[in-house]
């Protein structure tokens, strides 16, 4: 479904798959991402034109929906919904794990379709998706994305890109713990210089960025390392780690 606006007023396409996943899941990716806006700040830093929303992350949130979908689930589907400033990625059943533990867990509502898909090439390594669309979503400047789980569908968002001074709190902190929890499976640890650099922020702003791990800290989704001898060179960690 692709709407005029940021809501469901007006209709602009509507397409029903017809194809099995195996030899349509290609040509519906191309689709969704060649259906995308532009990019403008990206485009005019590399002198290119470049989609809204990054094609890997596109294409690793619709294997995703295909895969964790709960086919009991009578009257409803996998859906893709684009708006003018976001894309939402959708499917039946409720997720087995919490949304937060997206980028480090991992657990199959079908594992035989799983299996299969990797097999065909779609999707890869366990757990590694989200991995990726988190990353993407920090390459392109995006805000973070958004994983919500309702009382029947699990839905992942993916938000155009916004300056920095246009985002919510909400989107600084999911920004942050997000970002805390990629460089954790990294083998890496946050800290307020490499938070920056994902806002592409100047040194000069510093107490900008405490502010927000403080408001993640305080949030409960991150703490403080152990091991961290002083406010400034503090490391932090996802609160499960």
């Amino acid at each position: 479904m692709i709407y005029d606006g940021i809501n469901k007023l007006q209709t602009r396409d509507e397409i029903v798959g017809q194809r099995g996943y195996a030899v349509g899941f290609a040509g519906l990716v191309n689709y969704v991402n060649t259906a995308a806006p532009q990019n403008r700040f990206i485009e005019e830093v590399v002198r290119e034109e470049v989609k809204m929303f990054p094609k890997q992350a596109i294409r690793e949130l619709i294997a995703n929906a295909l895969i964790h979908q709960d086919f009991l689930a009578t009257g409803s589907s996998v859906m893709i919904e684009m708006y003018g400033d976001r894309v939402e990625i959708s499917n039946p059943g409720i997720s087995p794990i919490p949304a937060e533990r997206f980028i480090d867990e991992y657990r199959s509502r079908n594992e035989q379709l799983a299996d299969l898909m990797r097999r065909f090439g779609i999707c890869e390594e366990k757990g590694s998706g989200i991995d990726k669309v988190v990353n993407a979503a920090e390459v392109f400047q995006l805000p973070a994305p958004d994983f919500r789980i309702g009382e029947t569908r699990t839905t992942a968002i993916l938000f155009a890109y916004q300056n920095f001074a246009d985002m919510s709190k909400s989107d600084r902190i999911r920004a942050c713990y997000q970002h805390c929890c990629l460089l954790y499976v990294s083998n890496r640890q946050m800290s307020n210089k490499t938070l920056r650099d994902r806002f592409r922020l100047m040194p000069s702003q510093t107490k900008t960025v405490s502010t927000i791990i403080r408001a993640t800290r305080d949030a409960g989704l991150i703490k403080s390392d152990a091991d961290s001898v002083s406010t400034r060179y503090a490391r932090y960690l996802p609160f499960w780690a």
